[in-house]
C-alpha cells in the first residue's frame, strides 16, 4: 500500500516519492515552510521533522539557562557533593599505607598548615612550660655542700635542651603584628577563619606569601586567612 504525502495528505507514487524527514513527500510537495519553494535531499535543512530552505531556517540562539537560581543551586549541590565523597574517600585510604589522594596540592597545603599550627601550639607550650618552671631549678643549689656532683650532673642533664631552646621559642618573625580586613571572607576549610570587612585581625603570624594565621578579635576564633584580604593596621 502505497503511503501518504505528510504535505497534502495524497497518496505518494514511487516515481515521485521523497523519502525524508522520516516521512514520504511528493516531490512537488517536499517545499519550504516559509516561502514554498521546492527543495531536493541536497539543500533541504530539517528542523522539527519539517523541510526549510537555507534562507528560512530558524535559528537556535543560546538562552541563560546556566544563570538560573535552580541551575545555581544544582551546581552547588554538586559541587558540595563531589567534597563530601571525596573527603570519604580520603578519610577511608586515610589509615591505608598509601593513599592516591595523599599526594593532591590541596592536602599538601592542609598538611603544611597543621604542621605550622602544630609548630606554634609547641612554642606556646614550651614558653609556658619555660616560665612555670623558673623557680624549680634554684632548689638544686639550697644544699651548701659543693661536692655533691650527683645533683649537679642531675641539674646539667635536665637542662641538655638549653641550648636549642632560643631557637625552638622564636617566634615567627610575623607575630603578635595587627591587620584590618578589607573584604568580608567565609572559611572554606575546617583550618580556616570567617571575618568580615573591618574586623580587626591580631596575633598575626605570615605562614607563605598568599595565607597567613591569625586571631578575629571580634569572634574570638583563630585561623588561616588569605593574606590578599586583610591590610596592616
Amino acid at each position: 500500500m502505497n503511503p501518504l504525502c505528510s504535505r497534502c495528505n495524497r497518496v505518494v507514487y514511487p516515481t515521485e516519492k521523497v523519502n525524508c524527514l522520516d516521512k514520504y513527500w511528493h516531490k512537488g510537495c517536499f517545499s519550504c515552510e516559509i516561502c514554498k519553494m521546492t527543495l531536493n535531499m541536497k539543500n533541504y535543512k530539517g528542523f522539527e521533522k519539517r523541510p526549510y530552505c537555507n534562507a528560512h531556517y530558524p535559528k537556535t540562539t543560546f538562552t541563560s539557562v546556566a544563570d538560573t537560581p535552580e541551575n545555581l543551586r544544582l551546581k552547588q549541590q554538586s559541587k558540595m557533593q563531589s567534597q563530601v565523597l571525596y573527603k570519604e574517600e580520603f578519610e577511608k585510604n586515610k589509615g591505608k599505607g598509601f593513599s592516591v589522594v595523599a599526594d593532591t596540592p590541596e592536602l599538601q597545603r592542609i598538611k603544611k598548615t597543621q604542621d605550622q599550627i602544630s609548630n606554634i601550639k609547641y612554642h606556646e607550650e614550651f614558653e609556658k612550660s619555660r616560665m612555670g618552671g623558673e623557680a624549680v631549678p634554684a632548689q638544686p643549689h639550697n644544699p651548701p655542700s659543693g661536692f655533691h656532683q650527683q645533683p649537679a650532673a642531675s641539674q646539667n642533664y635536665n637542662y641538655e635542651p638549653e641550648p636549642t631552646r632560643p631557637a625552638a621559642a622564636a617566634p615567627p618573625p610575623s607575630a603578635g603584628k595587627r591587620y584590618r580586613a578589607v573584604y568580608d571572607y567565609m572559611a572554606a576549610d575546617e583550618d580556616e577563619v570567617s571575618f568580615q570587612d573591618g574586623d580587626l585581625i591580631v596575633d598575626v603570624q605570615q605562614i607563605d606569601e598568599g595565607w597567613m594565621y591569625g586571631r578575629v578579635e571580634r569572634t574570638g576564633q583563630q585561623g588561616m586567612l588569605p593574606a590578599n584580604y586583610v591590610e596592616p593596621f
